[in-house]
């Protein structure tokens, strides 16, 4: 008989203990599964910067730099444009090729469609200050439960395939009941690179589709 203990996490409470037996040997098995998904939008992050002689300056810049992003954007019809608050935490230090100059710098994020992607990189990413990072491809969200369910049942049954070879080679025929079940994993976003603003023609149809990955570990009891 192979008893095992399981810690079950509860929010505000102390951890319960709970065990589980196993009247047989205990097979243990980890499966699977990821599905390639339709990109349905594309999120993406920028930065914005300005650099001056003092922080008023280069917040003022910052300004003027934010102002042009938003403008270009809106024509791109961004959805959940998010804007982060401006900071100037370091000093590039004088040198005798120039002053002490303040750098300001905030980030920006939202969410468009995948047809829009090449004016992106070069409507917006060829304005000063900007900095374009990776663009991640989006699926539709209406089916992630879905989604989520065909992954959960393929995983299960990589792990539950496994599971039945192991016993095999161990000699064992019985019938495999699961006593514990461990997700490990979750969907994951397609990502490249962003091109540089010079390199056009840009094609959203060669950004890494997004996938749904999971995984999971399963005790069995083979009897």
């Amino acid at each position: 008989m192979t008893s095992l203990l399981v810690a079950l996490p509860a929010a505000g409470l102390a951890q319960a203990q709970v065990h589980l037996s196993c009247v047989g040997t205990l097979v243990e098995a980890r499966g699977s599964a990821e599905r390639k998904r339709t990109t349905a939008s594309l999120r993406f992050s920028l930065a914005v910067e300005a650099e001056a002689a003092s922080s008023d300056a280069a917040l003022a810049q910052l300004q003027g730099h934010l102002s042009a992003v938003r403008s270009s954007l809106q024509t791109l019809q961004v959805r959940e444009l998010q804007v982060s608050s401006p900071s100037t935490t370091w000093q590039r230090p004088a040198s005798r090729t120039g002053p002490k100059r303040v750098v300001a710098s905030l980030q920006v994020s939202g969410q468009l469609a995948p047809a829009r992607l090449q004016a992106l990189v070069r409507g917006v990413g060829s304005l000063p200050g900007v900095r374009l990072a990776p663009v991640a491809t989006e699926a539709d969200r209406p089916g992630d439960r879905a989604a989520r369910a065909k992954l959960l049942r393929a995983a299960y049954q990589d792990a539950l395939a496994q599971g039945l070879e192991l016993a095999g080679a161990m000699g064992l025929k019985g019938v495999l009941k699961p006593i514990e079940v461990l997700l490990e994993g979750g969907s994951r976003p397609g990502l490249k690179m962003a091109m540089a603003a010079e390199a056009a023609p840009f094609d959203p149809a060669e950004l890494g589709a997004p996938v749904d990955r999971l995984s999971l570990q399963v005790r069995f009891c083979a009897r």
